[in-house]
């Protein structure tokens, strides 16, 4: 409707420019000075006219002073004739200058048929384009059930990844490489009765690379990649994501061997039946029409359907049946190594400078995606840029670790001198305890610069990956985790606001002990509680109470003595270390930012 309104703006300015151009030309053409054949008598008998051109009846006059003007006579009338009835004597003729022009075809032309050519033309393409933009609209109704999938060509350089591009997931490659190995050589498997995986689902946190590596496989077997995400196929009509899961497949089979690749699948295959939604919606009419499309191929034509989610536990069983998605790669996390090999990748083209040690960088950033990693080095660029320095250096690439993991600095967030020193204290505390027991990992910074939500931070990291935790370490934080709330309280007799974030960590970690680990010896090793969660919604939003109220008693007063056995302990600590306590909180007030070789030199001292 927009482009019609649009088209018709476009040809009213149209005609209005071309009727100004005739309303112009004939303004002009009345600026001529139009006289009798009385008065053109005596001005050549005065000797004032020196041209006269003749056009059928009408007689242009250019007198000497170069005025213009013009008079009429009669059609068959011939001018020197005229002029002799009119008493003009030869002389006076022949110092006159005549021209004739013939006006036949011209006359015809702009009084007859360019009246009516214009405005004809302006209404053929008026109907041209009105049409035009009808049938535009009628055919992007027909095309409205047609796929959104973006195809990648393989021979497109600049947009094709290979596996040498992908690092972390060694083990999901090495699971994928005979994914590749048939597409490029399907006859040694169909000679051996093999049928190659229809579909193969992508299992893994955000940012670990599942897009990556499903548009790496493509690039390693050079074939045709169709990306779409699987919100795309959901829309107000029912039928239309049906349709468009159809055209998918059908575009996908014009391209063999060729790569189908669904990002987000939960988006459209959600369990059925489990959400607010009918039996009938748009929803599970498009993941029926996948589950009967991924049915409808043979296995060995050489299509394969990669798909991608973070959230493999809500999607319906009948995806994840043989024959369907039946091959499950899970992307972990990328261990020490991986994120070494992660932080090569995309230090290509970034100029590092000779002390930055990628290994060193992977030591800091245990938990971090593919994703923060890239983010983490884009930032160190746009930070020594922003210096105006020529390479990036270790300063700029830590204040970036610390940017992905807190946010940037808040500048603006400016606390009292009273606020500072709570803040020092409390940071002081985490940072002591932690240091003391052995089950928490090693102190690597302490700040009491804003960053993000948090007033000051205290960051450790562990020297090793860790998979298992025993009881003692998860006591061991929660004492850490208790040691802000408790610095505060022994130093100023009462607690504020900024521990309310530590305590709900607190209470939720000695939760999962008694309830999720088992680690109470009063209550055994049992679970408590079973998570139910809406599928529409798609998170968690209820509990489900599998024991009694006795049970329940029991599980809070155990969750209050895992919590007052730490607290103890933590207070114990402070109360031992109360002059580091002092001095390190009075160095932060100073410095704001502590590191950890100071850190270590002060908790050495005797």
């Amino acid at each position: 409707m927009k482009s019609l309104i649009k088209n018709f703006l476009i040809f009213l300015i149209i005609f209005l420019i071309i009727s100004g151009v005739f309303s112009l030309l004939g303004s002009q053409n009345k600026r001529i000075q139009e006289i009798s054949l009385n008065e053109l008598v005596q001005e050549i008998q005065d000797e004032l006219v020196q041209k006269i051109t003749i056009e059928e009846n009408r007689l242009n006059i250019l007198l000497i002073d170069q005025t213009q003007q013009i008079t009429f006579k009669e059609e068959n009338e011939s001018l020197v004739e005229l002029l002799n009835n009119y008493g003009v004597s030869p002389e006076k003729l022949s110092k006159l200058s005549l021209v004739v022009k013939s006006m036949r075809g011209r006359n015809t032309f702009f009084n007859i048929i360019f009246p009516l050519l214009i405005p004809l033309l302006l209404l053929v393409g008026l109907i041209y384009f009105f049409s035009k933009q009808v049938k535009g609209a009628g055919m992007q109704a027909f095309k409205f059930g047609e796929s959104k999938a973006r195809k990648v060509n393989p021979q497109d350089k600049k947009v094709k990844t290979t596996f040498k591009d992908v690092a972390g997931v060694q083990e999901a490659k090495e699971e994928l490489k005979e994914i590749v190995d048939f597409l490029k050589n399907p006859k040694k498997y169909i000679l051996l009765g093999a049928k190659i995986p229809k579909g193969v689902l992508l299992v893994g946190p955000p940012g670990c690379g599942k897009t990556l590596l499903a548009r790496a496989v493509a690039g390693e077997a050079n074939t045709p990649f169709f990306h779409i995400s699987g919100s795309e196929f959901i829309e107000l009509f029912v039928g239309v994501g049906a349709s468009r899961v159809r055209d998918l497949f059908t575009k996908a089979k014009k391209n063999l061997p060729a790569i189908l690749f669904i990002d987000e699948l939960d988006a459209v295959g959600r369990q059925r039946g489990a959400g607010l939604g009918g039996s009938h919606d748009e929803r599970e009419q498009t993941l029926n029409q996948i589950l009967v499309e991924l049915d409808g191929f043979e296995p060995n034509i050489g299509l394969i359907v990669l798909a991608a989610t973070n959230r493999p536990d809500i999607l319906d069983p009948a995806l994840l049946r043989p024959g369907r998605f039946d091959r499950k790669i899970i992307l972990d996390l990328p261990d020490i190594k991986g994120r070494e090999s992660i932080l090569k990748i995309h230090a290509r083209g970034k100029p590092l400078d000779q002390k930055v040690d990628l290994r060193k960088i992977a030591e800091r950033t245990p938990g971090f995606t593919g994703a923060d990693l890239e983010s983490l080095l884009n930032e160190a660029s746009i930070l020594s840029a922003k210096i105006n320095k020529k390479k990036i250096g270790v300063k700029e690439i830590l204040e970036s670790i610390e940017r992905v993991l807190l946010g940037p600095e808040r500048k603006s967030h400016i606390l009292s001198k009273k606020e500072k020193q709570i803040v020092a204290f409390h940071e002081a505390g985490h940072a002591i305890v932690s240091h003391v027991l052995p089950g928490c990992d090693p102190i690597q910074k302490i700040s009491i610069i804003s960053r993000g939500q948090a007033a000051g931070y205290t960051l450790s990291i562990p020297e090793q990956e860790k998979f298992l935790k025993t009881k003692s370490e998860f006591l061991d934080n929660l004492s850490a985790l208790l040691g802000g709330y408790v610095a505060e309280e022994e130093t100023f007799g009462q607690v504020t606001t900024g521990a309310a974030n530590d305590l709900r960590r607190v209470t939720q970690l000695a939760r999962k002990l008694v309830t999720e680990y088992g680690m109470s010896k009063v209550l055994g090793p049992r679970t408590f509680g079973e998570k139910e969660e809406m599928i529409f919604l798609g998170r968690e939003i209820t509990e489900r109470r599998d024991y009694s109220e006795e049970f329940a008693e029991i599980i809070d007063k155990e969750v209050s003595s895992f919590i007052k056995l730490c607290y103890d302990k933590t207070r114990n600590i402070l109360q031992k270390n109360k002059a580091k306590l002092e001095e390190i909180a009075q160095f932060l007030l100073k410095k704001e930012t502590l590191e950890k070789k100071t850190f270590i030199k002060i908790m050495s001292k005797k």
